[in-house]
């Protein structure tokens, strides 16, 4: 079982020192990545995680077979992997259902609330799971640019202090980031590196309100 996950569509950027290396799938990534560092054994390699824009720790030391092996049993697959049976071209055995409605993927977890959520939930007409679900729901559509940008501002941050934060103008860079100034962010980073600066551009890109954006 795979202890991390990766979304078919998420993606992943190594860097060798100030150069792009490559962004996409983090076994298309890292193995590019591997071939950069055996070409150039000094060369120092960073992976990050778009998502998060923290570094990925992966060996790229490792066999290519090992490596892309390690990656898949550690994120995943976009595809399953072929059973024998499917290798074999023989059909897969059918899957037994059993009675009632099924489960919609709905996972059982404790909540603690105080005596008061609880009456106030026991006073409405659905059950205190559908009130819950409705309210999760109604808090992230509220909410939802509000999270996608402090999102964006956290990778944005995570990625410079790793490759900018020795950059002129660095202690800026992050106030007008998270100030909500891109006509700022950007003219502070002119100066660095062209795939420095791309990629923060491109982390940020829902790190600041359209206002602020024009």
């Amino acid at each position: 079982m795979p202890t991390d996950s990766a979304s078919p569509s998420k993606t992943y950027t190594a860097f060798a020192a100030e150069q792009r290396i490559a962004t996409g799938p983090i076994i298309e990534v890292a193995l590019k990545a591997k071939e950069l560092l055996e070409a150039s054994p000094e060369a120092t390699i960073l992976l990050f995680d778009d998502e998060t824009g923290e570094v990925v720790d992966v060996n790229l030391h490792r066999p290519a077979a090992q490596l892309e092996k390690r990656l898949k049993k550690r994120y995943g697959h976009a595809e399953p992997l072929a059973t024998e049976a499917q290798e074999s071209n023989e059909p897969p055995a059918p899957v037994a259902r059993g009675r009632g409605r099924p489960k919609l993927g709905v996972v059982a977890r404790e909540v603690t609330l105080l005596p008061r959520h609880w009456e106030w939930l026991d006073s409405q007409p659905s059950s205190a799971s559908v009130v819950l679900r409705r309210l999760v729901e109604e808090a992230r559509r509220t909410h939802a640019d509000q999270d996608r940008r402090q999102k964006a501002q956290n990778a944005t941050y995570q990625f410079l202090v790793a490759m900018a934060g020795n950059r002129m103008h660095f202690e800026e860079t992050i106030r007008a980031l998270f100030a909500d100034d891109r006509p700022r962010f950007l003219q502070l980073t002119e100066s660095w590196p062209v795939d420095i600066r791309r990629h923060a551009e491109r982390l940020s890109e829902n790190a600041f309100t359209s206002k602020s954006s024009d």
